[in-house]
This record gives C-alpha cells, sequence and structure tokens, in this order.
C-alpha cells in the first residue's frame, strides 16, 4: 500500500543555482545529494541528483544532468506547477519576501479552500505555496464536495469533445 510521497524528481539546469532557491529562497534544507556515475544498464553518465526535505520528510528532487539534452522552459500553470502548503502566516512574509528580493510574485489568489502564491524557480517550473483556509476543510472531503460527479459530468460535456448522437 502506498504511504505517501517519498520525493518527486524534476531535472535542473544548475544544482547549484537550483539549491539557492529551494534552501537559502523556500527555506528547504538540501538533505542528499547522489552522483551518478553509470546507469543500471553500464552506461556511463554524469548526474547528481539532489533532494530538498519538505517538515513531513518528504523531498523535492531535481537531476542535473549536463550531458543529457532536456528543453527547460516557462511552463503554464495548468501544465506543470509544485504547490506545497505553508501557513497562513508564511504565505504573506513569503510574498513580501519575494518582493522585497525582486522576485516575479503572482497572487495572493483566493481559491476559497486555499490562497496561493506563486514563483518561477530557475529551471521555469511554476512553484505555488498554499495555505489552508479555516473553515474550509469539506472543500477535500469527497463525500461532501462532490468531486466524482463532477469529473464524470466534465467527461460528459468537456468541450472540443465530439458527442455521440
Amino acid at each position: 500500500m502506498i504511504k505517501g510521497l517519498h520525493h518527486n524528481a524534476y531535472r535542473c539546469r544548475d544544482s547549484e543555482e537550483t539549491r539557492r532557491f529551494y534552501e537559502d529562497f523556500l527555506g528547504l534544507p538540501l538533505v542528499h545529494t547522489l552522483k551518478i556515475e553509470q546507469t543500471k544498464t553500464g552506461r556511463a553518465t554524469g548526474v547528481l541528483h539532489t533532494f530538498f526535505q519538505l517538515d513531513d520528510g518528504s523531498c523535492l528532487a531535481f537531476f542535473e544532468a549536463p550531458d543529457m539534452p532536456f528543453e527547460f522552459k516557462e511552463q503554464h500553470d495548468f501544465d506543470l506547477h509544485i504547490a506545497l502548503e505553508v501557513e497562513p502566516a508564511a504565505l504573506d512574509a513569503m510574498f513580501a519576501k519575494g518582493k522585497a528580493e525582486g522576485r516575479e510574485v503572482r497572487g495572493i489568489s483566493d481559491h476559497h479552500f486555499i490562497r496561493s502564491i506563486y514563483f518561477r524557480d530557475p529551471n521555469g517550473y511554476v512553484i505555488e505555496l498554499s495555505a489552508k483556509v479555516a473553515g474550509r476543510e469539506s472543500d477535500m472531503d469527497p463525500k461532501k464536495n462532490g468531486a466524482r460527479e463532477l469529473l464524470d459530468n466534465w467527461q460528459r460535456t468537456k468541450p472540443g469533445v465530439a458527442r455521440a448522437a
């Protein structure tokens, strides 16, 4: 049975540049690095795998692989973003910190059950910091929020899908 998230892994342009954002700016400690010089199939490589830990013990991890081409691009929020939970006071503090450092900061967006701000990391990934809104816990309860019914309705009526007569 799945117990939880150990780590998500993404490519990065530069491990130190990525460390400065995740450790120095966001405050996620670098807890492990793994230099990979040979793949499990025996191919020589030169990859560095880094792990930044969240309070629950899970990690965001990155691979720097200079010898393996990868198209880094700014992601649209809908395409790829990493949402991290923070306390409400931390949301306001990080918004101010980002502005003070001259970073592009978007938000604060009110999603009713969470409030969020958005940054871009050095690799182009969108990082969302979200704070839960008190009293809105049932918004994440599928027995109360109709999640399955909304999904089923979406499947029947989504734009751009031909319907059988």
